[in-house]
């Protein structure tokens, strides 16, 4: 059995961060679980949330909601339960995936996306149920029942607005040459809100630059030590990244606290990772036994992790990542 883990720098972390458990256990499913196909053991759960300061008591609860919310699915097996991605998690999961871990997307080409709901009848607060989700996938607003994005995912936003409503006008092209460019960056400030997303990243980074000095001073990490590092370093920036839409570099300040954070987020990461997973290996089951090993989408996370082939190494490190990443947020998400 997994004992709470007494190091000074996690607890420091723990009070900083301040985790809801539920949303600590989505972390462990997306780091740590969903890349060795996504199924545990509720004893292996418990286990690896022990080392955060979450009780047994807690996992459970928070298990049997995620369960309710459609998250996971839980199956009993003689005297024990495994919980796995539900197809839907599965699909959540893998957006955060893309978002969290992968690399820049192209150059943007200049067009904006505009969406227009002001016909959509405001009765049942539909046009407000429409308008949240357009900015679940990344939607600033413009003005009152106007949202725009620089380069939303096509697919995602016909398959939202057919659940919503017809009544929709969306319009595409580019600001005209003459608009003054002092002008773009206040719409993109306000309708996204970027002072309150800056101050996101500025947190995490002052949580985290700390840890990433103190290990560069000590000796390789032991595996409970560095998978509580991982996964609390991953907590914190899905936090930060939660509401971000990622706009394309060409839009945002140039002394932007979201690059930073994602440099200091791949460059801990890999310093910690493959002595995490050693962690996360001797601690996960499933009915059938041990957990199957990382799939090779692991070693592609942060731009390339340690070869599957090469012996873990828990002082893998790396360069400074791209700012930007392909992949929408995954609407739904625990806090």
């Amino acid at each position: 059995m997994q004992q709470p883990l007494k190091d000074p720098l996690v607890d420091e972390l723990l009070a900083r961060l301040a985790p809801k458990a539920k949303s600590l256990v989505v972390t462990v499913y997306g780091d740590a679980i969903a890349h060795r196909g996504g199924n545990a053991g509720l004893g292996s759960v418990i286990d690896l949330l022990r080392p955060l300061g979450v009780n047994e008591r807690t996992v459970r609860t928070s298990m049997t909601r995620l369960a309710r919310e459609g998250w996971l699915q839980a199956q009993a097996i003689g005297r024990r339960s495994d919980y796995r991605l539900s197809e839907d998690g599965r699909r959540r999961f893998e957006a955060a995936h893309g978002r969290l871990y992968h690399q820049a997307r192209p150059p943007w080409n200049g067009q904006w996306t505009i969406v227009a709901a002001g016909a959509v009848p405001s009765a049942g607060a539909a046009r407000e149920r429409l308008l949240r989700d357009l900015a679940w996938l990344g939607f600033g607003r413009l003005a009152d029942a106007v949202m725009l994005h620089p380069d939303p995912d096509e697919h995602e936003l016909r398959a939202l607005l057919a659940e919503h409503s017809r009544q929709v006008m969306v319009l595409r092209g580019a600001a005209a040459d003459w608009v003054d460019a002092q002008a773009v960056a206040e719409v993109v400030r306000s309708g996204w809100e970027l002072d309150r997303l800056a101050a996101g990243y500025t947190a995490f980074l002052d949580a985290f630059r700390p840890v990433w000095q103190a290990l560069q001073r000590s000796a390789a990490p032991e595996p409970v030590r560095a998978y509580a590092v991982r996964t609390l370093l991953m907590h914190g920036y899905r936090r930060a990244t939660l509401r971000d839409p990622l706009l394309p570099d060409e839009l945002m300040p140039h002394d932007w606290p979201g690059a930073a954070a994602r440099a200091l987020c791949r460059n801990l990461y890999r310093h910690v990772e493959a002595a995490a997973e050693a962690h996360v290996s001797a601690v996960l089951h499933t009915a059938e036994g041990p957990a199957p090993d990382a799939g090779p989408a692991y070693f592609d996370r942060f731009g390339g992790l340690r070869s599957s082939a090469t012996p873990a190494s828990p002082a893998a490190t790396g360069s400074a990542p791209g700012r930007r990443t392909a992949a929408p947020a995954a609407p739904g998400r625990p806090r």
